[in-house]
């Protein structure tokens, strides 16, 4: 395996400090950022999905952000199709690509393959959209329950685009999501990946989530739901699922103080951090470091010469 071949990933659960950590180490090597983070390719979510800022973007290149309106699907096959191809335009222009993300779907995607069942805007998906707004996410959970109950029991009840997507699946070829990915063949990627997992302390991560929420309510998080819900599209943010917003949205309505509505973000935040330690223990298959400096230290000495590198190599076109 040549130096070159081997593509980063820094990854962990949500508040972690990935992305600063990944703009620190671009002020010692040239990379560009493959953002694999469901709610950043959401335009219009900016706040609440912690996007990068426009100082951040002026630091770095970041790919797969504001990829989609919301309400508009994105499905993991695309997103390993489109991070694939940036990979490779980045790579094109010697500099070092790196994936960072904290979405468990699309770093699997492009990893570790994904099966190619793509059906956007399909009247299959059309039809189980529609029947979840009418009977609910429960009702459709006990569907899929009945033709894949294996599946079923990975899915949250209140995922509603994760039951929707099973559902598709099923609907689609006829056989269950967790037997097509027994025994069917996923798509390999043609990269080979190199895992650095931020996985600070529990309590420590938990105390880094509610400071971020409060960090994301002074820059503007409740004006920017108000201004999404003003725009008309409420329904369509509510449908993304993506934590801040909905609970932004109840407290507007009328249902739920701005205290009750920030502790609940708070809390909601902290259970999906959770659910990500769970997954990249069982899933992710790389060295974890509990601190920002530790993975720093251990990227820098594992791909510092890139820069050198990737001098020379610009020296010699």
């Amino acid at each position: 395996m040549t130096f070159t071949e081997k593509i980063p990933v820094i990854c962990g659960p949500t508040g972690s400090g990935k992305t600063a950590v990944a703009l620190e180490i671009a002020q010692k090597i040239p990379i560009e950022i493959v953002s694999a983070d469901s709610g950043q390719v959401i335009r219009k979510l900016d706040i609440g999905t912690a996007k990068p800022n426009k100082k951040e973007q002026k630091l770095v290149r970041f790919h797969l952000i504001d990829m989609v309106e919301p309400g508009k699907s994105y499905s993991a096959f695309k997103f390993r199709e489109d991070a694939q191809a940036a990979i490779a335009d980045i790579r094109s222009r010697k500099k070092l690509p790196v994936v960072v993300g904290g979405t468990g779907l699309y770093l699997k995607a492009l990893t570790g393959g994904i099966f190619d069942i793509e059906s956007d805007n399909s009247e299959i998906r059309i039809q189980l959209e529609r029947e979840m707004e009418k009977l609910g996410a429960q009702a459709m959970y006990n569907k899929l329950k009945n033709v894949d109950p294996e599946e079923a029991s990975k899915i949250h009840l209140n995922n509603k685009i994760r039951i929707t997507r099973a559902l598709e699946i099923y609907h689609l070829t006829g056989l269950p999501k967790s037997r097509l990915v027994k025994t069917g063949r996923p798509k390999k990627s043609q990269y080979t990946f190199q895992f650095f997992c931020l996985m600070p302390p529990r309590a420590k991560l938990y105390e880094r989530i509610n400071a971020r929420v409060e960090r994301m309510l002074e820059n503007g998080l409740l004006a920017e739901t108000n201004f999404l819900v003003k725009s008309g599209i409420i329904e369509l943010v509510q449908k993304m699922n993506v934590i801040g917003y909905n609970e932004l949205i109840e407290h507007l309505k009328g249902n739920l103080t701005l205290e009750e509505a920030v502790l609940l973000i708070k809390q909601n935040s902290r259970r999906y951090a959770k659910r990500q330690f769970t997954w990249f223990r069982h899933q992710i298959k790389g060295d974890y470091f509990s601190t920002p400096q530790e993975l720093k230290t251990a990227f820098l000495k594992e791909y510092g010469a890139f820069r050198d590198r990737a001098l020379i190599k610009l020296d010699r076109i």
